[in-house]
């Protein structure tokens, strides 16, 4: 779910230094070698969120944008279809609630694994805007980067939905909402901690420079494992979207919003949270600034 950033190579002049990290999940390169860059020494209340970058709407038409999107819809797309596909196998053999719930955990965290893994040099294989917010907030990501993958991944899950509800012969595509007892404040709480966790997880086995060698490499696996592990803790309780595209495609066809606000806010909320505290407090390495709008357009 971690993203290979933009490659502003090409776009770059020559007189100005492109400087590569070790970390090949966080490039970018320094485009006003004027300005001091923030290292490991500078104080961490002085990050903030500095990090992020808007980026420009030319972006859609470049090739490695297009070939990202690509890429983040099909994964986005495989995810849901099995994520959704398997709520529905549960509800049609009608299984003991308890091995239900643990047949959509396993699920869910199979596919993710092998999604993440399959897109992470190319798109960052997000397959989630609370995921893609959080990189954002990161300075991963720029911010016009973000909303494309934020439509991309709403259309993916809608297709998946539209194609599942085909295919199992007009079946409804369960909807993600709160258990009996459940507020809509506690569902948003559930939400936030669940997808905390989530991107914390990301931030820590994958896009960290400081990730330990024996996982190296583990990163979309552990990902898995914790989106596995939240379903079993949230699943009975708010259902455990964790991703507001998640829940999205089934709202929509379907077209049950009951509470459906609960996994927007929650997860978007909890994603960027996570970002922002990993990003600043645990990651200690030389920064290098995504450019800023007024940057990206001069070295055109």
């Amino acid at each position: 779910m971690a993203h290979l950033l933009i490659s502003w190579k090409n776009k770059v002049p020559p007189s100005i230094e492109v400087k590569e990290e070790s970390d090949s999940l966080y490039k970018s390169p320094i485009f006003d070698p004027a300005k001091p860059k923030l290292d490991s020494t500078t104080p961490h209340s002085s990050l903030n969120m500095a990090k992020m970058a808007l980026g420009s709407g030319r972006e859609f038409a470049q090739p490695d944008c297009i070939r990202a999107l690509v890429m983040e819809f099909i994964v986005t797309f495989l995810f849901v279809f099995a994520g959704v596909g398997s709520a529905m196998a549960t509800e049609k053999l009608k299984g003991d609630s308890l091995d239900s719930l643990f047949f959509v955990a396993m699920a869910h965290a199979l596919v993710v694994a092998v999604m993440v893994a399959a897109a992470l040099q190319i798109s960052g294989g997000h397959l989630n805007p609370a995921v893609t917010l959080g990189l954002c907030v990161g300075g991963h990501i720029t911010v016009v980067r973000s909303v494309l993958y934020f439509i991309d991944q709403c259309l993916a899950s809608t297709v998946a939905c539209i194609l599942l509800k085909f295919l199992t012969g007009g079946r409804a595509t369960p909807v993600h909402t709160l258990a009996s007892g459940v507020g809509c404040l506690q569902g948003v709480m559930l939400e936030f901690i669940l997808t905390f966790s989530l991107l914390f997880t990301v931030y820590a086995n994958i896009v960290s420079a400081q990730k330990s060698a024996h996982i190296d490499g583990l990163g979309p696996l552990l990902t898995g494992l914790v989106v596995g592990a939240n379903v079993m803790a949230g699943g009975a309780f708010s259902g455990a979207s964790m991703n507001p595209a998640r829940s999205f495609g089934p709202a929509l066809v379907s077209w049950d919003w009951t509470n459906h606000w609960v996994y927007w806010v929650g997860p978007l909320v909890g994603g960027a949270m996570a970002g922002f505290v990993y990003e600043n407090f645990f990651i200690n390495r030389p920064h290098v600034r995504l450019p800023t709008r007024d940057e990206e357009e001069e070295s055109f």
